[in-house]
């Protein structure tokens, strides 16, 4: 007779253990994030050992079912054996009704089995639920971990950049910081160089005023004495006189006039030079105006046409600028060609100092561009600079009167203007006087 085996109580108590030690784990998950990929791999081993134990589990009940399946086959043998065999019967039947006990006891065991196996698989199933759920968690706090590092790295880029730019702008800053030293050492040197300049400005004007006092006073008294005696000799003692001393007498009187003339210009020159400097809005054509008025007698004898094209206003020193005009034009009309009428043209217009291609002028400037053009005998192109110079004449006396100071108190004056003066001629072909000064 084939042996019963009895349920492992041992094992039972083994996965009761086993059960409690789940939950323990359990519990330590929900308290330990930090190691929760490590405890995720040790509960899916479990949860494979779990699968594995219920595998045997099955197999053990399939088995006990074969058992049961004998167990019945040896009962029905055994009955067929108490209907031939008397005797064996009550022993058969103690036999069978301990089987059955046996068999019974077994049932209630695999019942049993089946019932803690099944609230086995539910709490591993509730596990597995929590595993999972713990497994979303932890992936969750990983993409916001990546994220939250992603955002580090880049606000680590950031102020990468921004450190590197700030160590160029230092970098810069103690640059500028070194050239502002040089530039205050250089202003420093250059504000040395304008007292010094300026002093001796103070000087000059202090000798130039010394001049003009002398030139107006002490100069032009005894000139004035010579011119007179001169007439009043020509006048009164005409007849007395030999030819030879009435032209010398002549000579005597032209050269005191000349004097008296040099002496003028020389005044005027050096009132353009100390004359305090104040300036005005002012229509050019106004001034233009007064001087053709004071020049209608030799416009008349040199039958001259003074045309004047959009001629507007300009910030200037009014009487100065009268003087500027005065000369030029006087001096177009000096120098005109006797053979034909002479014709002025005189116009203005603002030009950007980008436009005029000189480099003494700013670019970024508006310039008001005065032209003074004549039809004269005009000069040589190698005179256009010297024509500026104080005393410099490109004619002799004999031939045109005057000192050589006209187109210098010009420069003078376009000077006080902080502008510029240019000439262009070429000889028996006009000249050209293009002047520029700041605009406003």
């Amino acid at each position: 007779m084939t042996s019963i085996k009895k349920p492992d109580e041992e094992e039972l108590v083994i996965t009761r253990k086993e059960l409690a030690l789940q939950k323990e784990e359990k519990e330590k998950l929900v308290e330990e994030l930090i190691i929760a990929r490590k405890e995720l791999a040790f509960q899916k081993e479990e949860k494979g050992k779990r699968a594995a134990e219920l595998g045997i589990a099955n197999i053990e009940l399939a088995y006990q079912d074969d058992e049961k399946g004998k167990r019945a086959v040896e009962l029905g043998i055994a009955n067929i054996e108490l209907a031939f065999q008397d005797d064996e019967k009550g022993k058969r039947a103690a036999e069978l009704g301990i089987a059955n006990k046996e068999l019974l006891f077994q049932n209630e065991e695999k019942e049993k089995r089946a019932a803690e196996l099944s609230i086995a698989n539910k709490e591993l199933l509730f596990q597995n639920e929590e595993k999972e759920k713990r497994a979303a968690e932890l992936g969750i706090a990983n993409k916001e971990l990546l994220f939250q590092n992603e955002e580090k790295e880049k606000r680590a880029a950031e102020l990468s950049i921004a450190n590197k730019e700030l160590a160029f702008q230092n970098e810069e800053k103690e640059k500028r910081a070194a050239e502002l030293i040089i530039a205050n050492k250089e202003l420093a040197f250059q504000n040395e160089e304008k007292e010094k300049r300026a002093a001796e400005l103070i000087i000059a004007n202090k000798e130039l005023l010394a001049f003009t006092y002398i030139s107006s006073h002490d100069l032009q008294e005894p000139l004035r004495k010579i011119q007179t005696f001169v007439t009043i000799i020509l006048e009164n003692e005409n007849e007395n006189l030999s030819e030879n001393g009435r032209y010398n007498f002549q000579r005597m009187q032209l050269a005191a006039g000349r004097m008296q003339l040099l002496i003028d210009d020389l005044l005027a020159f050096s009132r353009v030079a100390t004359t305090e400097l104040i300036f005005e809005k002012t229509e050019l054509n106004l001034i233009i105006e007064e001087v053709k008025a004071d020049l209608k007698d030799t416009i008349l004898e040199k039958h001259a046409t003074i045309e004047v094209t959009e001629i507007g206003s300009a910030n200037i020193i009014a009487f100065q600028f009268r003087q500027l005009m005065y000369n030029l034009i006087s001096n177009a009309l000096k120098f005109s060609n006797p053979d034909i009428p002479s014709h002025i043209i005189i116009d203005s217009k603002i030009v950007k100092g980008v436009k005029l291609n000189n480099e003494k002028l700013s670019p970024e400037k508006n310039y008001c561009h005065i032209t003074v053009k004549d039809n004269g005998i005009g000069f040589e192109p190698h005179f256009s600079d010297r024509i500026f110079e104080v005393f410099q004449k490109l004619h002799g006396k004999e031939v045109y009167t005057g000192t050589g100071i006209g187109l210098a108190i010009v420069k003078k004056i376009v000077e006080n203007h902080n502008g510029i003066i240019t000439a262009t001629s070429e000889l028996n072909k006009g000249a050209c006087f293009d002047i520029y000064i700041p605009a406003g």
